[in-house]
C-alpha cells in the first residue's frame, strides 16, 4: 500500500470517499430505481431481498447482489423515522383466535388496524370467527355452508383445512352437535407427560422443588 493511499484513508471523513475511480461514476441499471429504494428505506422497509423483489416487479433486470451492495454501502446506517413497532405474527394470531369481547381495548384497536391494511387477513379472520361461533354454540348444521365458503375463498391454508374436515365429516359434525369433549382426558394426559419429563435425571433439589414445594 502506497503512502498516498494511506493518506487518503486517513483523511476520509466518510466511507464513500474511499470509493474512487472510473468504476464509481459509471451508470448502472440500478440508478433508475435508487430513488425508490431510498424512499422505501425511509418508510421503514430495510430488507434487501424484499426491496429487490419490489423493483424486480417494476422491471429491474439484474440480480439481488447489486441491490444488497447498494443497501449495505449507501442506505445502511441512515436514520429512519421512528414509528410504532408492528405487532408480531404470534400476537395477531392470538388476537384473531380470542373472542372479540375478551380482547383488551388496545389489542382490539391494533387488530382493527392490521385487518384494515390486509384484506386477505381480514377475510381469514371472518372465517375464523364464523367457525369459532359454530363450535362454541354447537351449530353443526352450518358446517357444510362454512366448508363451501372456505374452499372457495382465495386462502390456500384455509382451503386445505376445510378439505381435511371433509375427510371425516361425520365425526366433525358430531363434535359440533354434541356437548361432550375430551378436554378432561387431554388435561390428564398433559399432566402425566409433565410428570414424566420432570422425573428424568437425578432427584436433586430442583426436582424436589417442583414435586414437593410447588404441590405442598
Amino acid at each position: 500500500m502506497g503512502f498516498s493511499t494511506v493518506l487518503r484513508f486517513a483523511h476520509a471523513a466518510e466511507p464513500e470517499q474511499l470509493f474512487t475511480g472510473q468504476c464509481q461514476s459509471r451508470p448502472t441499471k440500478l440508478d433508475t430505481y435508487k430513488p425508490y429504494l431510498d424512499q422505501r428505506w425511509q418508510e421503514g422497509s430495510t430488507n434487501s431481498w424484499k426491496l429487490w423483489e419490489e423493483i424486480k416487479e417494476q422491471g429491474y433486470p439484474d440480480g439481488y447482489g447489486n441491490v444488497r451492495a447498494y443497501v449495505s454501502r449507501h442506505l445502511r446506517g441512515r436514520p429512519q423515522p421512528v414509528g410504532p413497532r408492528p405487532p408480531s405474527a404470534r400476537a395477531v394470531t392470538r388476537w384473531i383466535l380470542t373472542h372479540p369481547e375478551a380482547l383488551a381495548e388496545g389489542d382490539r384497536l391494533q387488530l382493527k388496524a392490521v385487518l384494515a391494511n390486509c384484506p386477505e387477513l381480514d377475510a381469514l379472520a371472518g372465517h375464523v370467527h364464523s367457525f369459532a361461533h359454530m363450535l362454541t354454540q354447537l351449530q353443526g348444521h352450518q358446517l357444510p355452508t362454512w366448508i363451501k365458503a372456505a374452499t372457495t375463498a382465495d386462502l390456500p391454508s384455509l382451503q386445505r383445512f376445510a378439505r381435511h374436515l371433509e375427510r371425516d365429516l361425520d365425526a366433525v359434525t358430531a363434535g359440533l352437535f354434541q356437548p361432550w369433549n375430551s378436554g378432561v382426558v387431554e388435561g390428564h394426559v398433559n399432566r402425566i407427560k409433565m410428570l414424566k419429563r420432570q422425573m428424568f435425571g437425578r432427584a436433586g433439589f430442583e426436582l424436589l422443588r417442583k414435586r414437593v414445594l410447588l404441590y405442598s
